[in-house]
């Protein structure tokens, strides 16, 4: 197939396209950028200039595509407050995707699993988030794309909040950086709040079989660790920066968590049961507290992105 990715340059999407590529399909990725469409060019594929306001273009080129993976987000604008213009733009984005991309195409884009589990109870790919949640403004997007079947064989691929590896600039190195700063490794509450957590080649694998074999209104979990405690990985920071690990109070908690500091008690578990039955998506990558122990991030030039 040939493949259209937005966000092809960015964390996750570096890693899909070259699984894409692995396994025979063309690809053409998505670059505002001098530096992104360096690095799709070094990998690969072909560069589509512009960004994901350009609707044209978007809906131009999924019309010459077989499929689909968006993974592109104003993650930047989204956690400077204001997520419902990112959420909104990507309303527009998904849209003309959809649009464009002919008759029985493959179209697959990024969802997300923090604050889709209700009570303690484990979130299937059943589940649908409260209106309050913090995944319920992905939902918006994903009806969109599920609202495309039949025409298009269409899912949605909800990532776990840690997709982690080395180069990791997300989630996990900020809490690292807080651990730095106070010299704690901390943990809100009781450090009884559960996260899931996913391999970036893992994840990447699954976006592919969302687009070769998984069916129409499909909802894939990517979950590998279905329900890691806080603590555990505060545990994990305090051993690899050797820095005691201890309960942090409200007072204490934008300075040691960041922009975290208001999900560290969300508890957020999550199984991927039926993503495993529909695709044969099998994890083979390591657990996160087994990446943690290897080292990378707490290397002196590993950073944060938010």
């Amino acid at each position: 197939m040939h493949v259209f990715v937005t966000g092809a340059s960015g964390w996750i999407g570096s890693a899909v396209v070259p699984e894409l590529l692995g396994a025979g399909h063309t690809v053409a990725g998505l670059a505002r950028s001098d530096a992104s469409a360096a690095a799709l060019e070094g990998a690969g594929a072909s560069v589509v200039r512009g960004g994901l306001d350009d609707l044209d273009l978007l809906r131009e080129t999924a019309a010459a595509s077989d499929a689909v993976v968006h993974l592109a987000f104003k993650h930047d604008i989204a956690f400077s407050g204001g997520f419902a213009d990112a959420v909104g733009s990507d309303v527009a984005a998904v849209r003309a995707l959809g649009e464009g991309l002919p008759e029985g195409g493959a179209l697959t884009i990024a969802g997300g699993l923090l604050g889709l589990a209700r009570d303690g109870v484990p979130a299937t790919e059943r589940d649908t988030p409260a209106a309050a949640s913090m995944a319920a403004g992905r939902q918006v997007s994903a009806d969109v794309v599920l609202g495309l079947v039949p025409r298009i064989r269409s899912s949605v691929v909800r990532l776990s909040p840690t997709v982690h590896g080395d180069g990791d600039a997300g989630f996990i190195p900020t809490l690292i950086a807080g651990a730095r700063r106070r010299g704690v490794a901390g943990y809100a509450g009781e450090g009884s709040a559960r996260w899931t957590a996913v391999h970036r080649s893992d994840a990447a694998r699954l976006f592919r079989l969302a687009i070769e074999v998984a069916p129409a209104g499909s909802v894939l979990h990517a979950v590998d660790d279905e329900g890691l405690r806080i603590r555990e990985i505060a545990e994990a920071i305090g051993r690899n920066l050797d820095v005691p690990v201890q309960q942090v109070g409200p007072e204490d908690a934008a300075e040691q968590f960041g922009f975290l500091a208001g999900f560290v008690e969300l508890d957020s578990p999550a199984t991927s049961t039926i993503t495993r039955e529909l695709t044969g998506w099998a994890p083979t990558g390591p657990g996160l507290i087994e990446d943690l122990d290897k080292g990378h991030y707490f290397a002196p030039d590993a950073g944060t992105k938010y």
